[in-house]
């Protein structure tokens, strides 16, 4: 595929798009900082002061051509205050550099490139073949595409590794339940407890939680089984507070 600028240069794609969304936050940051300005000056306003601050600090780091994601935060209030923004250049950013099957472990001159641009963006970079992943995808054994990863240096595909670095970037983690009709995988926010952990499955869960019935992944797959994990007394009861970890095999227990 041709490139419409006739040719290969991912910094300055990156910096095109960075262009675009630095201006659309520079608009929104004028737009808030004209409001909260003359009251944070004049008044006794605390919060005002402190948007104030945050929205300084930003409109200077785009006017720099910097993104929001370079700012650094000094507390909780300021994350909360920056929370509210939604800046396009504050999201979670994630490069996935498409190279050929030599360059599919390493990389290349181009992503060394990328990385020189994006390290002080608290921002992560994916390597991946694409043309290669298509071909896996298309295997219907395990062993063979396992085989096919092995014989250009990777041992796991580029979507397994999207998938959790997206999860990561994004402070999410998964939990399972079981049952004889299916196993299913549930996504929840990392550091969240129990009961909301049952509402991602319905509401009347969390309404009615009483307990959380868990199992280890680890554990379950060194046991074979959920009667061999009891037996061995490695369940494990847990209350309201109990936090939510990744890989949790869970039996939600309720009344409503």
């Amino acid at each position: 595929m041709t490139h419409v600028d006739g040719t290969v240069d991912p910094v300055r794609d990156k910096e095109v798009i960075d262009l675009e969304l630095q201006l659309r936050d520079l608009e929104t940051i004028e737009s808030r900082i004209n409001r909260v300005q003359k009251q944070a000056q004049t008044g006794g306003d605390r919060e005002a002061k402190a948007q104030y601050e945050v929205l300084k600090r930003y409109k200077e780091a785009l006017e720099q051509g910097r993104s929001a994601r370079t700012v650094e935060l000094i507390n909780k209030d300021e994350e909360k205050i920056a929370h509210e923004l939604f800046l396009l250049t504050n999201k979670p950013v994630l490069y996935v550099c498409n190279v050929d099957d030599k360059s599919a472990v390493s990389g290349n001159a181009y992503v060394d490139a990328v990385r020189e641009a994006v390290k002080d963006e608290n921002a992560q970079i994916l390597v991946v073949a694409a043309q290669t992943e298509s071909e896996i995808a298309e295997l219907e054994d395990y062993e063979e595409r396992q085989m096919f990863l092995a014989e250009i240096g990777l041992e796991e595909s580029g979507v397994n590794r999207i998938i959790k670095a997206a999860y990561s970037l994004l402070n999410l983690e998964t939990f399972l339940t079981a049952g004889p009709k299916e196993v299913r995988a549930w996504t929840f926010r990392r550091g969240s407890k129990a009961p909301q952990c049952a509402g991602v499955i319905h509401s009347d869960f969390e309404r009615g939680f009483i307990r959380a019935e868990i199992i280890k992944y680890d554990d379950y797959i060194h046991y074979g089984s959920e009667a061999a994990v009891k037996e061995a007394g490695k369940m494990h009861i847990e209350g309201k507070e109990y936090v939510m970890q990744d890989g949790d095999i869970v039996v939600f227990r309720f009344n409503v």
